[in-house]
């Protein structure tokens, strides 16, 4: 069986053989945004309502460049504040383009960018009984991770280091702790700024990583989404074959016996 991405929604199974998902903010323009989206394999591609144009006629729609019938739409809640911001966003995208499946996301402060784990929360129990699935950012805490579990979200996101900092993964600890916890998918979503984050990522067992700062704002974004897509493929594919036992000290790798003197 091929090994994909899996989303339990609630009224189907969403199925992809990409466990990179990519953003929309920060390219130079919808063209390039596209081409780095083709080099990265991706088949979801995260939508700031508040920030992307995705109704006004009079400029360029990115659904001009990206097909929505080809790529799956995660309308997400970027530059929300309260719950309530993030809940009339997302009920804005449901009108706009019938979007269920959503990302949500409301942050603390504008210096850090941390979710505000109050507010996710009270975000999520509305908005899951508003019959939307959700996909939620969050802190790297398990307590509070598995609270939004229980609320009933399809997928954990927690952060790797503050939003657009490419700082790679900071709490590798806590993030194993999440994944080994949890019965819905945990992808890391934030601080991601090398191939070599995304692959620790996939290697402490997560099932996808969320990027979009660390493509967009390379010197070569469609080169670095390439690299990104085959960081995400060595990283699972080395967490499934099982990493070898660490040891303090060094042992050799051939066989003693046999040798010449021995």
């Amino acid at each position: 069986m091929a090994d994909k991405l899996i989303l339990k929604c609630r009224d189907s199974v969403k199925e992809f053989n990409s466990r990179l998902l990519v953003g929309t903010g920060k390219y130079k323009d919808f063209q390039q945004n596209y081409d780095a989206l083709v080099a990265s394999g991706a088949e979801i591609i995260t939508v700031a309502v508040r920030r992307v144009n995705i109704e006004q006629t009079n400029q360029p729609l990115l659904q001009d460049f990206i097909d929505p019938k080809k790529y799956t739409y995660l309308p997400n809640t970027a530059g929300c504040f309260t719950a309530e911001d993030a809940i009339r966003t997302l009920r804005l995208a449901r009108e706009l383009g019938g979007w269920n499946l959503v990302k949500l996301e409301v942050l603390s402060d504008p210096k850090t960018l941390y979710p505000n784990m109050i507010e996710t929360i009270r975000a999520a129990k509305v908005l899951i009984e508003d019959g939307f699935d959700v996909m939620a950012y969050c802190t790297d805490d398990p307590i509070l991770a598995r609270e939004l579990e229980k609320l009933g979200v399809v997928a954990i996101m927690p952060l790797g280091a503050p939003i657009g900092s490419g700082l790679g993964i900071q709490n590798k600890l806590n993030i194993k702790f999440i994944v080994e916890q949890s019965s819905v998918p945990v992808l890391v979503d934030a601080g991601v700024g090398t191939p070599s984050d995304a692959t620790i990522a996939m290697e402490l067992g997560c099932d996808g990583v969320l990027m979009n700062t660390a493509i967009a704002m390379a010197e070569n974004p469609i080169q670095m989404a390439e690299a990104m897509k085959h960081a995400v493929i060595a990283g699972r594919m080395g967490y499934l074959a099982g990493r070898m036992k660490s040891k303090e000290f060094g042992e050799m790798s051939s066989p003693k016996d046999g040798l010449i003197g021995a």
